[in-house]
């Protein structure tokens, strides 16, 4: 496995491990004596996976958020790739501009007509700029509205891929209607008259995730995280400090295993070890069975009672005492 991830702080001694097997490798390739470093090279593999997986069975919130945020992981378009085939990206709201951060359109998966959402952050410093980091704008709402339209018009089931830090707070988003665009698809997926399946596959921040996250059926990568604000904006709203941000992620419980814990999150979907960037494969053939099954079983259900249910579920959601 070629190792070219960039590397968290908290992953440095698994880097420092890797760079020595590298090394080791690529002195061995070119050695022209016959020295053999096979036996070396396979103990600092069996120890490098030691490291790994004694790093990551103790990861807390704030390590889990980077990880959702690692710039390898694969975003909306690698899963269209893997999943959709046949996919056709519409563009534009109709009514300002088109907006890179959704990304919407149609297309098959295992041969059923389906209709597609998501976000889409950047790979590089342009990418990202064009993509503006992941961060919709009121048009982005807006172009996913019409796709939440066509699929109820033709039938199609909805798949929605989340993975924002949050809608974009700019001025001119403001001015043009950003909360209302997040407020009109909030409204219009709990009533929408088809399936809707939404995967967590990198951070859910706050209501620009939730604009694309009324569902069904919620699935959520294994280190994914879903939250009403980034832990950085919670700790500046309460200890008017950024750097409170990991005390922030643990109080919110934004990581998987707290959402399960409170019935949030219906099916957690593991990882290979170090995170899915390091083997993309298995992990989109789990969720390409998850999505099979989970939209075979929809798909039987009665139209009345689909809606019925997802305002059950909707409301099912959090506690309160008079």
């Amino acid at each position: 496995m070629a190792m070219i991830y960039d590397h968290l702080e908290f992953e440095k001694p698994i880097a420092e491990l890797e760079e020595k097997i590298e090394e080791l490798e690529r002195v061995s390739s070119k050695s022209d004596d016959g020295v053999d470093f096979s036996a070396e090279i396979a103990k600092l593999k069996a120890k490098c996976k030691e490291k790994t997986q004694e790093i990551f069975s103790r990861l807390n919130a704030a390590e889990i958020t980077q990880i959702a945020r690692h710039p390898d992981r694969p975003y909306t378009l690698d899963y269209i790739e893997a999943l959709i085939t046949d996919f056709q990206e519409l563009h534009g709201d109709r009514h300002y501009s088109d907006d890179p951060a959704i990304v919407a359109g149609i297309g098959r998966f295992e041969g059923t007509a389906v209709a597609v959402i998501g976000h889409q952050k950047g790979r590089d410093a342009k990418e990202r700029n064009h993509r503006n980091w992941g961060m919709p704008r009121p048009e982005g709402y807006r172009k996913a509205q019409r796709i939440m339209d066509m699929a109820e018009r033709f039938k199609l089931p909805l798949l929605t891929f989340i993975d924002t830090p949050g809608a974009y707070p700019g001025v001119g988003a403001e001015e043009r209607g950003q909360a209302e665009a997040i407020a009109f698809c909030l409204e219009k997926l709990s009533e929408l008259k088809t399936p809707i399946i939404s995967t967590v596959i990198g951070e859910g921040g706050s209501g620009g995730a939730l604009a694309i996250g009324v569902c069904d059926y919620l699935i959520m990568l294994e280190f994914s995280t879903y939250s009403v604000i980034s832990p950085e904006g919670c700790a500046a709203i309460l200890w008017k400090s950024a750097d409170k941000a990991k005390e922030a992620a643990e109080a919110m419980g934004v990581t998987t295993r707290h959402l399960a814990e409170h019935n949030l999150v219906d099916e957690i979907i593991g990882e290979p070890l170090g995170g899915v960037h390091r083997d993309f494969k298995p992990v989109a053939d789990a969720l390409r069975s998850s999505l099979k099954s989970q939209l075979d079983r929809l798909d039987a259900i009665a139209l009345s009672d689909l809606l019925d249910a997802r305002y059950k579920r909707l409301t099912s959601f959090g506690q309160f005492s008079g």
